[in-house]
């Protein structure tokens, strides 16, 4: 079930296969193995006897989903694996254990890394498993796009869709009520109410910059329109440092220099929590799935929180970014495919399995059904009885579709990460991490025997 090592002509054919605009179904022709033999043709047998898999995830409260399937699948028993999230450890991990043979059986992907991980021949094609195929038409046309590649999946099913990440704005409702600021509707009101909020108390931040996100900042520039990747045939065109970025990390870097975002303070780490807990932050723009990271790190606020609408480049526009949105992939080298992808199924389509993930984890699904959730509709006591999934239901709606992830988002983030770092240390500037990983990409690209259109 895993690939074939590949020439480097055929490649680039494969990488054109690879990433595509998110509402693209069709696309480029093309197989999917050196021989030509597509995912079609790959066999997926059922195992004898009883299977035991392994499960690498960083979802809140996943392992209540895995007791319910582990209860009624005796035969099938999954262990997971709680781990940091992607690329704040987890990838390389896999990356690791993918080298090493020890890698787990299923794996929590996103899917901007999921082209990552099938170059490196991290993935099984899971096309031939039973109900997979027959599984499109349970999902998002868009998140089905993204786990399959070639002409109507042509070239294989990579993963089963899990979540999507629409982007909106998490605030301290108490904080902005406290000091009469308003929420504000654009990033120019953003701007000012971070001045207002640090007059009025020194020591508060709007919201922190996190090296260790560079997927956050995909966000804010997705939602601006300023596409990092776009296809010219084969060719890969690169495009990180376009004006419409330089134009987004100016406005941050704005931020930086007048200390209003804190920038010693990582994602996902206790120091944040701790910050968000005693109010030294005030805001997230974040993912749906972030308001369980906020319910469950910072409880002391519980009913002082609040989301709104991502901030808007111009008045009276309605456009919102994404960040993140995850697969269940079936590793590569797996034994049990067969097992792992009815997992894999079933933990992404079940209603009860979607209730648990949208409850533990908030996990906006990507199954169709899942958007019917009656946990969706509901108010959310920690929100102070908000409706909140109502904004990201609208948020959803206005994502941009034409977004293109490359076909080796890992190392641009890896790049774009090492220049945050220096733009938040003092060296350089956003615009300049930007810039360079441009260049960078370009020569990664290169030196895998990928084409780049000049």
């Amino acid at each position: 079930m895993s690939l074939r090592t590949h020439r480097p002509a055929f490649r680039r054919a494969l990488v054109a296969l690879v990433a595509l605009p998110l509402l693209a179904t069709a696309a480029c022709g093309g197989s999917g193995t050196e021989d030509g033999a597509s995912g079609e043709q790959a066999t997926c047998e059922k195992s004898d006897g009883k299977v035991k898999l392994t499960y690498w995830s960083w979802i809140p409260g996943v392992d209540k989903a895995v007791a319910e399937w582990n209860r009624q699948n005796p035969d099938i028993q999954v262990t997971v694996k709680s781990t940091p999230t992607g690329n704040t450890g987890t990838y390389q991990n896999m990356s690791n254990a993918l080298k090493a043979g020890n890698a787990p059986d299923l794996g929590q992907i996103e899917y901007d890394s999921l082209a990552s991980f099938r170059l490196q021949e991290g993935l099984t094609d899971i096309a031939s498993c039973a109900g997979v195929k027959e599984a499109q038409g349970d999902f998002v046309d868009w998140t089905w796009s993204q786990v399959t590649f070639g002409a109507d999946g042509k070239d294989g099913v990579w993963a089963v869709p899990q979540d999507t990440g629409p982007m909106a704005l998490f605030y301290r409702k108490d904080l902005f009520e406290k000091h009469g600021i308003a929420v504000p509707k654009t990033w120019d009101e953003y701007y000012e109410a971070a001045k207002k909020l640090k007059k009025a108390d020194p020591k508060a931040y709007m919201t922190h910059f996190s090296q260790t996100d560079p997927n956050w900042f995909s966000g804010l520039l997705w939602q601006k329109g300023a596409n990092m990747f776009a296809q010219e045939g084969d060719a890969w065109k690169v495009d990180v440092d376009s004006p419409a970025a330089g134009e987004v990390a100016d406005y941050w870097q704005k931020m930086i220099d007048e200390k209003l975002v804190a920038t010693d303070l990582q994602g996902f780490s206790p120091a944040l929590h701790k910050a968000w807990n005693n109010g030294e932050v005030a805001t997230w723009v974040s993912a749906a799935w972030g308001y369980s990271t906020i319910r469950d790190n910072a409880k002391a606020t519980a009913g002082k929180w609040a989301v709104a609408p991502m901030p808007q480049w111009s008045a009276g526009e309605n456009k919102a970014g994404n960040w993140g949105g995850s697969t269940t992939a079936v590793m590569g080298k797996s034994k049990h495919p067969y097992e792992a992808a009815q997992f894999a199924l079933w933990l992404n389509t079940d209603p009860k399995a979607l209730e648990i993930l949208n409850r533990e984890g908030g996990l906006y699904p990507a199954a169709t059904a899942g958007l019917e959730l009656a946990a969706l509709k509901k108010p959310v006591d920690f929100y102070d009885g908000q409706t909140v999934f109502d904004v990201f239901a609208d948020a959803s709606k206005n994502v941009t579709t034409d977004w293109t992830f490359g076909p080796t988002m890992t190392d641009t983030y890896r790049f774009m990460g090492d220049g945050i770092a220096g733009a938040l240390g003092g060296q350089g500037t956003l615009e300049d991490a930007l810039r360079t990983a441009d260049a960078k990409t370009v020569d990664s690209l290169e030196k895998q025997s990928l084409e780049v259109a000049k």
